[in-house]
């Protein structure tokens, strides 16, 4: 589990897509890299992934042919850089929001404009889970809806995020990951299970006594 606050920015040393799926070397300096086991969970632009090999700071994974499916790590090529993030610790803050390192979809950049010290981005996808003011993680970065439409939602990036992350260097058209708040996925969930049904136990008492 992580928080989406990125902790460095790696870059991509070598990249192999094979029948299997695909291999992904990258460096990066961590600040206290011998936290960093193999079998550690790692967020490479919001994908959680094992680390098979350290050397260094260099580190290797494995990438399943379900995850380059569902994300634009089949997009990678050597130089590219990376957002990246250890996996939460439980005494840690919790300073973004719960993001799982699993990708839901992935959304093209559709406009880039500046807004004084900031910048806004739009991406256009699938917002049926998204809300104004919510939260999502675009390329592993906590992010908070600034806007949202019926296909595309923006969000407004400070300048630290834009210094400290791969978002910073985006064009439109290009292509990022998505992962909705798995909140909000739950909540999606349960009221489709209980439309229809006449069983729903999500009525006006319920809330009421829930403090809605």
């Amino acid at each position: 589990m992580f928080t989406g606050l990125i902790e460095s920015i790696g870059t991509i040393k070598r990249f192999e897509l094979n029948s299997l799926g695909a291999k992904v070397d990258f460096v990066c300096d961590f600040a206290f890299p011998e936290t960093i086991k193999i079998g550690d969970s790692i967020c490479l632009n919001g994908v959680c992934l094992t680390v098979s090999e350290k050397k260094s700071n260099l580190y290797s994974a494995d990438i399943m042919k379900e995850t380059l499916n569902l994300s634009n790590l089949k997009y990678l090529k050597n130089n590219d850089t990376v957002n990246l993030e250890r996996a939460l610790k439980v005494c840690d803050r919790l300073n973004g929001h719960i993001v799982q390192g699993h990708i839901d979809t992935t959304a093209t950049v559709k406009s880039i404009s500046v807004d004084g010290f900031s910048k806004k981005i739009s991406f256009k996808c699938n917002t049926d889970l998204i809300i104004l003011k919510g939260s999502v993680a675009i390329n592993g970065v906590s992010l908070t809806v600034s806007n949202v439409d019926i296909n595309s939602f923006e969000v407004s990036l400070i300048p630290a995020t834009l210094k400290d992350t791969n978002l910073g260097n985006l064009k439109i058209g290009d292509i990022v990951n998505i992962e909705y708040d798995v909140t909000g996925k739950y909540i999606k969930k349960i009221t489709e299970n209980s439309v229809g049904t006449g069983k729903s136990k999500i009525t006006e008492e319920f809330l009421k006594e829930n403090g809605f």
